[in-house]
C-alpha cells in the first residue's frame, strides 16, 4: 500500500496547513515530504477544481523540482489540460469525474498514455458522484450516477486506478470512507482512498481492506503522525 502526501494548492499556498500556523509553500512541502522518504506526492490545484483561476505556473514549478513521483489532479477534465500535465512531468494524472463520464475521452487518453499513468477521481456524497465546484458557491453538484457505476464504466475502458473521496469527510480527520472504497476495489480496481485520514489506525484499516493507497493531507501538516511513521505503518 502506498502513501500519497497531499499538496493541495489554493491561492499559491498549501490548503491543509494548520490555520493558525505559518503559510506552507508548495515547493517547501514537496521538499519536506521528499526528505522524509515519501515516494509519491498527490498534487492538486484546488483553484482549478473549483473553477477559479488555475495555478499553472506553480504546478509547473513543483513538477520541475520533483525528484519523486507526482500524481496530479484538480479539475482536469479537458483532454488538452491532461496532455499538458504529462508534458510538464506528471507521473500519473487524475481525470476528473466531468471528463471520466466521456467514454471517448477516457478511451483516447488510455490509448495515448497507458492505463498505468492515469487514474479517475471520484468525489462522492452519499454514494453519488459529486464533482468539486459543480454547484454554486463552490459546492459539489450531485450527478445522476453512483460512484460504483462510474468506476465500473471507466474500468471497462481500461482504467485501473481510482482516487476515491467521500467529500463530507475531507479535511475532518475523522476517518476515510473505507467501506465505500472497498466496494470499488471489489470491482478489481486499485483504489486510493482520500479524505478524512486522521490517524495511523485509519491507515491500518485501509491496508487491512486491501486498498492500493491513501492520500493524506491535514493529518501530516497538523503533526498527527509523520511520513516516516505512516510509511512504517503501511510497509
Amino acid at each position: 500500500m502506498e502513501l500519497y502526501p497531499a499538496v493541495d494548492i489554493e491561492g499559491g499556498r498549501v490548503v491543509r496547513a494548520p490555520p493558525h500556523g505559518p503559510l506552507v509553500q508548495p515547493l517547501a512541502a514537496l521538499a519536506a515530504f521528499t526528505r522524509a522518504g515519501a515516494r509519491w506526492i498527490h498534487l492538486v490545484d484546488m483553484d482549478r477544481a473549483y473553477g477559479r483561476q488555475d495555478n499553472h505556473e506553480l504546478i509547473s514549478a513543483v513538477l520541475k523540482a520533483a525528484q519523486i513521483r507526482v500524481q496530479v489532479g484538480g479539475g482536469l477534465f479537458r483532454e488538452g489540460d491532461i496532455d499538458q500535465a504529462f508534458t510538464l512531468g506528471a507521473t500519473r494524472v487524475v481525470i476528473g469525474a466531468r471528463g471520466a463520464v466521456d467514454d471517448g475521452l477516457v478511451a483516447r487518453l488510455v490509448s495515448r498514455h497507458g492505463a498505468a499513468r492515469l487514474a479517475v477521481g471520484i468525489d462522492a456524497k452519499g454514494g453519488r458522484v459529486a464533482p468539486r465546484g459543480g454547484g454554486g458557491g463552490g459546492t459539489a453538484e450531485l450527478l445522476e450516477l453512483t460512484a460504483q457505476e462510474l468506476a465500473t464504466r471507466v474500468a471497462r475502458l481500461g482504467i485501473r486506478t481510482i482516487i476515491y473521496n467521500e467529500v463530507t469527510r475531507d479535511g475532518q480527520l475523522a476517518g476515510p470512507d473505507i467501506a465505500g472504497a472497498t466496494e470499488l476495489a471489489a470491482l478489481g480496481l486499485d483504489v486510493i482512498v482520500s479524505g478524512g485520514v486522521g490517524s495511523l489506525d485509519d491507515l491500518r484499516a485501509a491496508r487491512v481492506a486491501g486498498l492500493a493507497g491513501a492520500c493524506v493531507g491535514r493529518a501530516l501538516y497538523d503533526g498527527k503522525f509523520t511520513v516516516a511513521e505512516a510509511l512504517a505503518c503501511l510497509s
